[in-house]
């Protein structure tokens, strides 16, 4: 049964599967929604108990976004406090994945397994000084159908996630959306992340930009335990929006073939 509950850190999240004793915690990507991983719970909460954090000034959520390292920080309170400090498995998209990369170097053993996907940890200067600006003149337009089609086509994403991207982009507050975004392009890995005693799994777009190419090779230079892989012909995001099955499919070969 999916059900949304608000918890002491005013962190909603989307559940499934509560009674399955291994967790697998999903961190969706930046303008984003738990619906980033809808067919992903859907698959596998016969088998494990999900849950999806709505972040920070996300539509859904109840909190401004401040930083990568407090979201990182409230999910980290939530797991120790509801989760007996530790679950089976954390996944991240794009800004999720940075928000799990900051997870790892803050409590290193909080989960057995983590899947980035698509994380920047190449800051970009430029496009953090643009950020602002650009949503100066742009923002009022996200409410127009018609332009928010053209930014969905540039997600590349399959096309029945509309309403739902439309829907939620419409509700997040320009303040928020700058904020993450600025966050997003000025992240950088902590040195406690070598530190990290989880099985980490890196997957990138063969079709990405040589920023997160790049990025992929810095997060796999840094993690002690992980692995790397380069995923044919996909985009950002594709791999968890675009190609569930995959994704769904690469969670239980790890469980099966790591416990």
């Amino acid at each position: 049964m999916l059900k949304i509950l608000k918890v002491w850190c005013n962190m909603n999240y989307k559940e499934f599967g509560k009674d399955n004793p291994k967790t697998i915690m999903l961190l969706h990507g930046g303008g984003l929604s738990w619906w980033n991983y809808r067919e992903e719970a859907e698959a596998l909460k016969s088998e494990y108990h999900i849950i999806i954090p709505i972040l920070d000034g996300h539509a859904g959520s109840d909190k401004h976004f401040t930083t990568i390292e407090n979201n990182a920080c409230d999910i980290i309170s939530f797991i120790q406090e509801h989760l007996d400090g530790h679950v089976f498995l954390i996944g991240g998209l794009s800004l999720g994945g940075q928000i799990l990369l900051e997870i790892l170097s803050q409590q290193g053993d909080i989960c057995k397994h983590a899947v980035i996907e698509s994380a920047m940890a190449v800051p970009s200067k430029l496009t953090n000084a643009l950020i602002r600006p650009a949503f100066g003149c742009s923002y009022p337009l996200i409410r127009q159908k018609w332009f928010s089609k053209l930014q969905f086509r540039q997600l590349r994403m399959k096309s029945e996630l509309f309403d739902n991207y439309y829907r939620d982009t419409c509700l997040i507050q320009k303040n928020d959306m700058i904020a993450f975004l600025k966050a997003n392009t000025s992240y950088r890995l902590k040195e406690s992340l070598r530190r990290c005693s989880a099985d980490v799994h890196i997957y990138f777009g063969e079709k990405e930009n040589r920023g997160i190419k790049k990025s992929a090779r810095i997060i796999h230079e840094a993690l002690p335990s992980n692995s790397i892989t380069e995923l044919s012909e996909m985009y950002h995001g594709d791999f968890s929006i675009n190609h569930s099955y995959d994704y769904i499919n690469a969670i239980r070969t790890i469980d099966t073939e790591n416990g």
